[in-house]
């Protein structure tokens, strides 16, 4: 291999490590940077700013400390927006039956639910639904899937800003 091909050879092995490490960092926390173009009160600000979705173990519905971090930030923010209406729904992967997975989603529905209104949000701006494993976020046969799935997702319904 002579000089010309190698140097090319080695910036291109370089450019690859360095793609590479950074896809492995993309952080799943909400985008907190002062580029943000959300408009504040937005469904959008409260999606990337806050985080609309929590996670949770397998066959569980108790919430992670992340999980409560979450909702706090989702509490503080519909605190600031009174007008803003949510609904909260659950989910599960799409192992075990159809009967237990509705069951499990609406217990995690219930537990984002009763924690946002333990935050001082008012009960009457919250309803819940759950969803068992009928819309998944994720398609795969592997826990990579099966996590993103196993979750409550709180969606604005209604008064949130438009512009």
């Amino acid at each position: 291999m002579n000089m010309n091909r190698r140097r090319i050879f080695t910036t291109a092995a370089a450019l690859a490590c360095v793609a590479a490490l950074a896809a492995c960092s993309k952080k799943s926390t909400p985008n907190l940077e002062a580029g943000n173009t959300a408009i504040p009160g937005s469904e959008q600000d409260f999606t990337v700013n806050v985080g609309d979705r929590v996670f949770f173990a397998e066959d569980q519905s108790t919430l992670s400390p992340e999980a409560q971090e979450t909702l706090r930030r989702q509490a503080q923010w519909l605190q600031k927006y009174p007008a803003v209406t949510v609904q909260v729904e659950g989910h599960a992967d799409e192992r075990g039956t159809r009967e237990y997975n509705i069951a499990l989603s609406a217990r995690r529905a219930t537990a984002a639910r009763e924690f946002l209104i333990a935050q001082g949000v008012a009960a009457s701006r919250i309803s819940s639904i759950a969803y068992g494993k009928e819309r998944p976020a994720a398609l795969c046969d592997a826990e990579q899937c099966w996590s993103q799935n196993r979750r409550a997702v709180t969606v604005i319904t209604g008064g949130a800003k438009t512009s």
